[in-house]
């Protein structure tokens, strides 16, 4: 059996706990070294076969997983944060499912949400934005065109921008020309929740200045959003007094 499971956002202790027995059980780990806390293999039995992905090629993961389903071993495909955004995971399970493999997935918290609790961010609040748009800069990875920085960037609304570090000032220049202001409230995090994080709150402005200033290029998530400076939002209907809810009556004032 093949577990593909969510490593989380960096820190060993913010693996799920389904993930966390998985990599227990396993008899072969094969974690994406890369981008995975290492210290996540601590959870592995001593006699566990571990590899890192970052040296193979698809066809390498493949074969390795196919040779411990043929001697009836367990394996576990680490990938960080959760393996459904930017995981290429896919890929993998069309492999498996053509030899009949079985696999299942575990989820993981993926890095915008990691990067909200080291900032203590709602990216939804009322009257900002009630929207959160995870995206990317196009490297070589190709992206839509319909799916381009300026098209989101024109909604305004809170975005989550992954594997884009290395490309900050375009990245800048292309989300004011999609229609956010120079001064909107951005966000440079570093390793989101690992021991070595580093969080900058700035603007789109200074987003670069900031990323030239600490030397960030990778490994890192860009926030953008006038959530970020959780200013000028409207309180939730949901505990206003004069709202029922399913559970509560409205309170008439006294």
């Amino acid at each position: 059996m093949v577990y593909f499971v969510g490593a989380g956002t960096g820190a060993v202790d913010l693996i799920t706990v389904r993930g966390m027995r998985l990599l227990e059980q396993a008899d072969v780990i094969i974690y994406a070294g890369s981008l995975v806390n290492p210290d996540l293999l601590s959870y592995a039995k001593k006699d566990c076969e571990i590899h890192n992905s970052a040296k193979l090629t698809l066809d390498e993961v493949i074969r390795m997983i196919s040779g411990a389903e043929t001697e009836g071993k367990t394996t576990v495909r680490l990938h960080t944060g959760d393996p459904s955004i930017y995981g290429a995971v896919r890929e993998q399970m069309d492999e498996l499912e053509a030899q009949g493999i079985s696999y299942e997935s575990c989820p993981g918290v993926s890095a915008c949400f990691g990067a909200a609790a080291s900032l203590n961010l709602e990216y939804t609040l009322p009257g900002i934005s009630q929207s959160l748009i995870i995206t990317r800069m196009e490297g070589s990875t190709k992206v839509p065109d319909r799916e381009s920085i300026e098209s989101f960037a024109a909604h305004k609304a809170s975005m989550a921008i992954y594997l884009s570090a290395g490309m900050i000032q375009e990245l800048s220049r292309r989300l004011v020309e999609g229609g956010y202001e120079r001064s909107t409230p951005a966000a440079l995090i570093y390793k989101a929740t690992w021991a070595e994080e580093e969080a900058y709150v700035c603007t789109i402005e200074t987003l670069y200045d900031i990323s030239v200033k600490h030397g960030i290029t990778k490994t890192a998530l860009i926030l953008v959003g006038d959530a970020i400076a959780h200013q000028h939002y409207r309180k939730s209907r949901l505990y206003a007094p004069d709202f029922s809810t399913g559970y509560r009556e409205k309170k008439e004032k006294i």
